[in-house]
């Protein structure tokens, strides 16, 4: 039987997209499908797969700022 486990980078990129997808939702009064939906189509979960090591350093404040100013920038209205 093969038991794969993860990496440690990648254990840390999922537990903080688990974190900060949920921040977003709460910030922006969204639930979590709207939040990750939103996300996926103005460009943030792209930004959030590429630039997830330096957001995890920041403030979670200004990481869901981040989010939202890539969204914005690529059409997200909220």
């Amino acid at each position: 039987m093969n038991t794969a486990t993860l990496d440690k980078q990648t254990s840390d990129k999922v537990s903080f997209i688990s974190f900060i997808v949920p921040e977003f939702a709460y910030a922006y009064k969204m639930n979590m499908q709207e939040a990750y939906l939103y996300l996926k189509k103005y460009g943030g979960l792209d930004f959030l797969m590429k630039h997830w090591w330096a957001l995890h350093t920041d403030n979670s404040f200004w990481a869901v700022r981040d989010l939202y100013d890539v969204c914005y920038k690529n059409g997200g209205e909220r």
